[in-house]
Formats: structure tokens, C-alpha cells, sequence
């Protein structure tokens, strides 16, 4: 491949790559022209131009550190067609405008939810796709509302190997990943990788809805010294899990338990903890009292989210948060952090909230 002249470029730590090529291009600064380098343990991400003064201040607002570079890039291979290119004369023209803007890839699957109007031509959509990633191997057509105990949903094949079973990658670690068993969602890559960059070394975590470990492996593999009790109640997320935990060697930091977190807590660790991760955002402030038992006498974080809606949704969940800490007779003594985390319907998100408990 041809090397073109020194480009302006990022460098950022590889584990906030993600976050600094998305960053990068929202602000219209990424080159797709060229590739992303690695080196060691850090990202070289290609830019158009040099940052200005309102790109650096919103670089700096999402990225703990990183600097601007020149750098010689090797220009990317021919880019796939895009979908619409691809569609545009396989569909009726009104119905190009109705394509799904969100795409979820979990591995080598894309799972997309189809429009009513777009329906019939799902087959042909789901090749399509295929067509514009070279990865990829299924694509998935959500077919219900996530539901249920195990927060499931139904899928439909509709292009490539009929199979809902794939390993995602996510900052270094490999999740062995069954859509169609266990709970999953590559929307939380970042949150999985901010709660884990906030424990400390020699601390304690307690994961209480596990699924197959993207909060736990992580953290077990970002620390040296931690210990994670990773619980969950779904048997078959809970193989996984296990699976998961052994695939990144991190078996000596992750105890799995399988169970309802509410007797394991009052079994054996009862004020054991440093942190509780509840990202279990249907119910997780029914489990606001476990949190409180498993938290350590002298305090500890908890890692809570919640839909939430207008007008005001971190507002709402902070104020639903800190009442259902009073109600143990614990207190939140500081929120640390909140944030929308994404939309999952109209008017309603889901938000994370950080409280240190004493």
C-alpha cells in the first residue's frame, strides 16, 4: 500500500480507542482515506486537518488524555459500498429514507430492527448488509421486545448462517456470546470499560447481573489485584460466564455464582464489597437494599442505571437512587457521575448513575 505524506493524528491509549474514533469522527475530523495504527499500547488515529480549540476542548471532555501527533498512515484498501448504494435499486425510492440507522455488531452477527414498511424486503436487506462487511457472517432481525426474567428477545435470520452463538471482542477481552440465551449489548462498551477504569487495586466488586461477564472480565483484566463476585440467575448465561472467565484467564479475580443475588449477598457477603455494578435497568432499584447489605461498613460506589424519562431522567433516577438508600438507613453521600447511556424508546433512556454510599 502506497504511505502518503505526515498526516495530523491522535495518539490515545488502546483502551480508548473507541471512544477517541467516535469522538474524532462526530467532530468531522476522522480520515477514512486512512487506517488507524497500533503500536504498543496505543492508537494512531488518522484526522483530516489540525484539531481547532472547540475540537481539543471536546476531545479533552471525552478523552482522559491524549495528544496530537504527525505521522506517516498507509491509505486504506477499496472501501465496501454502502447500503443505500447498494439498495437504491432494489427498493422503491420512498423507502431508502426508512433504511435502520442503528446496526449492533456482536461479533461476526449484525442485529438490526426492521420498520413495519420495510418488512417484505428483509431478505433483501440482510444481503445487503452482509455486502457492506466483510466480517460479518449473519445478519438478525430483532423479532420482539426484549422480555421476561433473562431479558430476552426473539430473532429472525434473515441473511447469511443461521445462528444467534458468536465471540465479541471489546478492549482486549473475548466474550463468548449466544443472543438468543443470554443478555448482551455492544451499546455498553464504554460504560463497561468507565466502571471497570474506576476500581482500584485491592478492592472488591460485586457484579450482580453478570450475563456472560463484560463488567467483571474487564475489570479482572484491567487490575491485578481486585476480586469479582460475578452473580447470575440465568443458567445458560451463566456457562458463559464461566466460559468467558477462563478464555481470559482471569479465573484467579471472578468467584461466578449462580443464583438470585439477594440470598447470595445475605449467604456470604454481606458487607463485602467496594462496588456494586447493577446494570440490570427494568428492576435495579428493587435491589437498591442488597446494594446497601453487600456495601463494606465504612462505604463503597455503587454503579446504578435505570430507564428513565422526560423531562428531567437523571434528575429522576438520582432523586429514585438516594430515597431507596435512605430507606436502608445508609445515605448517598456524593453522586460522582451521571449520564445518558443511550435511547431505548421514544422519550426514554437509560442512565448511569455513580454514588459513593457511606
Amino acid at each position: 500500500m502506497k504511505n502518503v505524506a505526515k498526516t495530523p493524528c491522535i495518539r490515545v491509549a488502546k483502551t480508548y480507542g473507541e471512544k477517541a474514533i467516535a469522538t474524532s469522527e462526530r467532530l468531522g475530523l476522522l480520515n477514512m482515506k486512512l487506517r488507524v495504527q497500533r503500536q504498543q499500547d496505543y492508537l494512531y488515529i488518522p484526522l483530516i486537518r489540525e484539531p481547532q480549540k472547540t475540537d481539543l476542548k471536546e476531545l479533552e471532555t471525552n478523552l482522559p488524555k491524549f495528544e496530537v501527533l504527525q505521522r506517516e498512515f498507509p491509505e486504506r484498501g477499496e472501501r465496501p459500498p454502502k447500503l443505500v448504494n447498494l439498495l437504491s435499486d432494489k427498493l422503491p425510492p420512498h423507502l431508502l429514507a426508512n433504511l435502520p440507522h442503528a446496526i449492533d455488531f456482536v461479533g461476526d452477527i449484525a442485529v438490526i430492527g426492521i420498520p413495519p414498511e420495510l418488512k417484505e424486503y428483509r431478505t433483501i436487506l440482510g444481503h445487503a448488509i452482509l455486502a457492506t462487511n466483510r466480517r460479518l457472517s449473519t445478519v438478525l432481525a430483532k423479532a420482539g421486545a426484549v422480555s421476561g426474567e433473562y431479558r430476552l428477545r426473539e430473532f429472525e435470520t434473515i441473511a447469511g448462517i443461521d445462528k444467534t452463538a458468536t465471540v465479541h471482542r471489546e478492549y482486549g477481552c473475548f466474550f463468548h456470546v449466544d443472543l438468543a440465551k443470554a443478555y448482551f449489548s455492544p451499546r455498553l462498551s464504554y460504560e463497561h470499560n468507565r466502571v471497570a477504569s474506576q476500581v482500584e487495586e485491592d478492592e472488591t466488586v460485586l457484579d450482580m447481573f453478570a450475563g456472560v461477564g463484560p463488567f467483571s472480565v474487564l475489570i479482572a483484566k484491567k487490575h491485578r489485584n481486585v476480586h469479582v463476585y460475578a452473580t447470575e440467575v440465568n443458567p445458560e448465561a451463566f456457562k458463559l460466564l464461566k466460559k468467558n472467565i477462563v478464555v481470559n484467564r482471569v479465573d484467579t479475580k471472578i468467584t461466578p455464582l449462580l443464583g438470585d443475588v439477594r440470598q447470595i449477598v445475605g449467604e456470604r457477603l454481606k458487607g463485602a464489597v467496594d462496588h456494586v455494578i447493577m446494570n440490570l435497568p427494568e428492576k435495579a432499584i428493587e435491589y437498591v437494599n442488597t446494594a446497601c447489605e453487600a456495601i463494606k461498613a465504612k462505604g463503597g460506589i455503587i454503579h446504578y442505571y435505570e430507564f428513565a424519562n422526560k423531562p428531567e431522567p437523571l434528575e429522576t433516577a438520582k432523586n429514585k437512587l438516594t430515597e431507596a438508600v435512605k430507606q436502608t438507613n445508609r445515605e448517598v453521600e456524593k453522586i460522582l457521575h451521571s449520564k445518558i447511556v443511550r435511547g431505548v424508546a421514544p422519550f426514554t433512556w437509560q442512565v448511569a448513575v455513580d454514588a459513593r454510599i457511606k
